[in-house]
């Protein structure tokens, strides 16, 4: 009788594959994008979420469960941002305990600037390589494995 976590046959081949690619694809994409653009991918994805935010603001902890980043990470990440101009961190006026990120005008001109950039990289690194119908069957996969690590109460690294 086996290990009763083994992976079967089909499992083990998709998790080694689907953790290649956890590993291998934000490297490949930060390989070129972080000196063309001055952003790493976690910047970019943090500037993409303050963009998309009711007036390009968000309270750090909500930034940080937009991102799927730890509390510390992101601040350290909006500290970062905030000390080149891209982010500016304000006090919550709800809460005097909490900060929120807001977007500069540098940070969405930063933003606009690598999106091209970045939506190439994209499509090189990931689209050019599926049809239609891998992109319409894997999407709904992507999203449960997505929404039920959503569902899992993060850890923070502090």
């Amino acid at each position: 009788m086996g290990e009763p976590y083994a992976l079967d046959l089909d499992e083990a081949p998709f998790w080694r594959s689907l953790m290649r690619i956890t590993t291998a694809l934000p490297r490949a994409l930060e390989d070129q994008f972080l000196p063309e653009t001055g952003l790493a991918i976690t910047d970019y994805g943090v500037l993409v979420a303050l963009s998309e935010a009711p007036d390009q603001v968000l309270r750090i902890s909500a930034l940080a469960a937009t991102t799927g980043l730890s509390l510390s990470r992101i601040s350290r990440v909006v500290n970062d941002l905030t000390r080149r101009g891209l982010v500016e961190k304000r006090k919550c006026a709800e809460d005097g305990r909490a900060s929120n990120a807001v977007l500069t005008d540098a940070g969405l001109t930063r933003l606009e600037a690598a999106y091209p950039s970045h939506l190439a990289r994209v499509r090189a690194s990931v689209f050019d390589h599926l049809s239609t119908d891998d992109v319409r069957t894997a999407g709904p996969v992507l999203a449960r494995l997505a929404a039920a690590l959503d569902a899992t109460p993060p850890t923070d690294d502090c």
